[in-house]
């Protein structure tokens, strides 16, 4: 009798923290909101957009004319998070809340703090609850809490002229990009991964144009057909492309500079990616025959390094660029 193994599963993060510079406009507004100072900016029409936009949405005029609102105002929609992720403004259970500011004619996407669903309703009103440190940030607004002022919502003060000047404004942020979930492979990258663990590489050829894919995908996407013969590739191969890495990536142990290529593995109909090792980077060059160097617990390769053949003629790889 034979055992099905269980489904490979593994944790996976995709993290992208990039820099970015501030226009007139979004620097006032996060450096606003550091100072406890919601600000929106009037449009050719007459409307106040919260948050701020640099450009008209409807004539693609630039805008300038900075106002300042009010920082309470009513729940247009929302929806319950019963389990925030990490990260998230709050830890414990909450509502998405598009909030329309007191002054403004858009709303707003942030966190509104509740005990639970039945306690959120759309036309509810609501203020910010500033955070105890803030630095210039959205996140300077820890979330929206209820505010017992019924009466208020049709008698605010309209929009206020603001010059959009504060001491030390803040000109960039760092906007930090991160998704992570649990990543389970179909059959073919299974079978994949499982040859790895044996330092043998494993595709699958399309039974209709014949091409090797390398990982295999379970499907040819050009004819659209199953793949499902096995076809062991490599172990070595022929740099067919590269570039020279400069910069190096947060958490990777690897000194820069160094070569990220393409490698189209004997018997392959396409290339993977791989590192280049075994070699001053300025030697790297297209046509170099490689093989794998597997890592300490040999379940995949580290890299790859020069076999010493005699480089691969151009025409054996041109289709492989």
């Amino acid at each position: 009798m034979t055992t099905t193994p269980a489904p490979l599963r593994a944790p996976l993060v995709v993290e992208f923290p990039f820099t970015r510079s501030l226009g007139p406009v979004q620097a006032a507004f996060l450096t606003g909101l550091r100072e406890r100072t919601v600000l929106g900016v009037r449009t050719e029409g007459d409307q106040v957009l919260v948050p701020p936009v640099e450009y008209d949405p409807v004539t693609a005029a630039e805008l300038r004319e900075l106002v300042e609102v009010e920082p309470t105002g009513t729940v247009t929609t929302w929806a319950w998070n019963p389990e925030p992720r990490p990260g998230q403004p709050l830890d414990t259970p909450f509502a998405w809340a598009l909030v329309r500011l007191d002054g403004a004619d858009t709303a707003l996407l942030h966190a509104l703090d509740a005990p639970g669903p039945e306690h959120v309703r759309t036309g509810m009103r609501v203020r910010i609850r500033w955070a105890a440190e803030r630095t210039g940030a959205i996140t300077d607004i820890a979330c929206f809490e209820a505010h017992d002022d019924e009466g208020a919502a049709g008698s605010v003060p309209a929009p206020r002229a603001h010059d959009g000047r504060f001491d030390e404004p803040v000109t960039g942020i760092v906007a930090a990009a991160r998704l992570d979930y649990t990543y389970s492979p179909g059959r073919a990258q299974t079978a994949y991964l499982h040859a790895l663990a044996e330092r043998r590489t494993v595709g699958e050829r399309c039974p209709s144009c014949a091409k090797v894919y390398v990982p295999p995908r379970g499907a040819c996407p050009t004819c659209g057909v199953a793949t499902t013969e096995p076809v062991e590739v490599g172990p070595r191969g022929t740099v067919t492309t590269f570039c020279i890495v400069n910069i190096k990536a947060k958490n990777l142990d690897i000194e820069v500079p160094y070569v990220y290529a393409h490698i189209a593995l004997d018997g392959a109909g396409l290339a993977l990616h791989g590192r280049i090792g075994g070699i001053p980077y300025d030697q790297v060059r297209m046509g170099l025959r490689v093989e794998p160097v597997w890592s300490e617990d040999g379940r995949y390769p580290d890299h790859y390094r020069p076999t010493g053949e005699p480089d691969a003629d151009y025409d054996t790889y041109k289709e492989l660029l």
